[in-house]
């Protein structure tokens, strides 16, 4: 959980007067006094740094765009405000899934080719087609993550005499030596359980190949295939009570900012984590703080079977509810390199806008993950962020839960996915 490069002089165009030649400094801003309310689950400096670019878009278009957060609930909010008539003009949702749901309802504006010439040059072609449900074009990707990304501690490399894994065997033989150097190899935040789907599905996209991890997605073969097994023996294979800091049980009670701070000092309680991008955020703020590069790293997520430059990843999809002209414009704004370049400056941001200057991203390990997920050969987004909610995205149902139960007995493979298939199902309705 995204890449673009039309010439970007069609949303400095829209922006700046309508590319007659007057500029914003001395006449008429082509959306002056216009109103544009945007909604979405930011809070803190998430939120912070989105309203940098919404002044940045206020002072070249002279329009007064506002932001309002949903916090995690912004399915349920957005419902109620379309159900009482009153919909924020612009949404930015943090799932595929609930863009589907709100395009087939109805709810959704579809967005203009201008916009959608804009992804097809700045942008690789998946995150278009994202955006696009039953051949209509509803959404940009702006703000996204690279999900196949293993971080580890670099001290506790060092003292083992390991370098970063290429293969999952080595990747293994990586955990043993590890081990043997006196340091628990891995921290896994199994109490979250979207962090175990995410784990699932980098292996199933190196193991089982992209055709068959997007039939997964839409539950057009069952979990009970021989490859959703397969993945869950490799992840089996690792995860053990001599890898995993605190055991399987222990890791069933870590959530993942602690999951993430497990690596963090020169003596730290495990040597690796996975999980996102977003991981940066959690070392560089701990205590004492770590430094990117120094004291921390990350390597993509191991090839399997050559697999070799393939990106997971999530993101965020600003979208429209209504025909505001300022919102359409604002999406073309977020469309833009410029505007994704000033959250990009402020670090916990990655674009998929292939047009962003990397120089902007504030220390070279966020850089480097941000360049791996646009060069990306194969790109996928994560498979439970597009599934039904009540499968891919519920605490303590579904996929979640299902994978929960696995890890405490990692070996029981097809119980979990029998119980897996049986919650698919039902989610998906049949």
């Amino acid at each position: 959980m995204k890449p673009r490069i039309v010439p970007m002089v069609i949303v400095g165009c829209l922006l700046l007067a309508a590319c007659g030649g007057s500029s914003t400094s001395g006449g008429n801003k082509p959306l002056s006094g216009k109103k544009v309310e945007v909604a979405a689950v930011w809070t803190g400096n998430e939120q912070k740094n989105f309203q940098a670019i919404l002044s940045a878009f206020n002072d070249s278009t002279g329009a007064q765009a506002t932001f309002t957060s949903t916090g995690d609930n912004i399915g349920t909010v957005l419902g109620s405000r379309i159900a009482s008539n009153s919909p924020p003009d612009v949404a930015v949702l943090p799932q595929p899934g609930l863009l589907h749901d709100l395009a087939t309802k109805g709810s959704l504006k579809e967005l203009d080719s201008a916009t959608a010439d804009l992804l097809g040059a700045n942008y690789a072609p998946v995150w278009k087609d994202l955006g696009t449900v039953n051949g209509k074009f509803y959404g940009v990707f702006f703000k996204t993550s690279n999900k196949s990304t293993v971080w580890y501690n670099t001290h506790a490399f060092t003292n083992a005499g390991v370098n970063p894994p290429k293969t999952f065997d080595d990747f293994k033989t990586t955990l043993g030596t590890v081990s043997a150097s006196g340091v628990k190899p891995l921290s896994v935040g199994g109490a979250d359980g979207w962090t175990l789907t995410d784990w699932f599905e980098n292996v199933y996209l190196r193991q089982a190949g992209a055709d068959k991890y997007n039939a997964l997605t839409k539950h057009t073969i069952k979990w009970t295939d021989d490859s959703v097994k397969a993945a869950l023996r490799t992840l089996a294979g690792i995860f053990t009570n001599q890898n995993v800091y605190g055991g399987l049980s222990g890791a069933l009670n870590t959530d993942f900012p602690t999951s993430a701070t497990n690596i963090v000092g020169t003596s730290p309680k495990a040597a690796i984590v996975y999980e996102g991008d977003f991981v940066e955020g959690n070392l560089t703020g701990a205590t004492p703080p770590m430094v990117p590069g120094t004291d921390f790293n990350f390597f993509p997520f191991p090839d399997i079977n050559g697999s070799s430059n393939m990106v997971m990843g999530g993101g965020d999809v600003a979208v429209r509810l209504t025909d505001n002209t300022a919102g359409s414009e604002l999406i073309k704004y977020l469309a833009s390199p410029e505007a994704a370049q000033i959250w990009a400056a402020k670090g916990g941001f990655l674009s998929a806008n292939k047009k962003v200057d990397t120089s902007k991203y504030p220390d070279p390990v966020v850089k480097a993950a941000a360049q791996a997920l646009v060069s990306a050969q194969t790109f996928v987004f994560d498979m439970s962020d597009q599934a039904p909610a009540a499968f891919g995205a519920t605490k303590g149902s579904g996929e979640w839960a299902d994978l929960q139960v696995w890890l405490k007995n990692p070996n029981n493979v097809d119980a979990a996915a029998a119980q897996l298939e049986k919650d698919a199902a039902a989610a998906f309705g049949g």
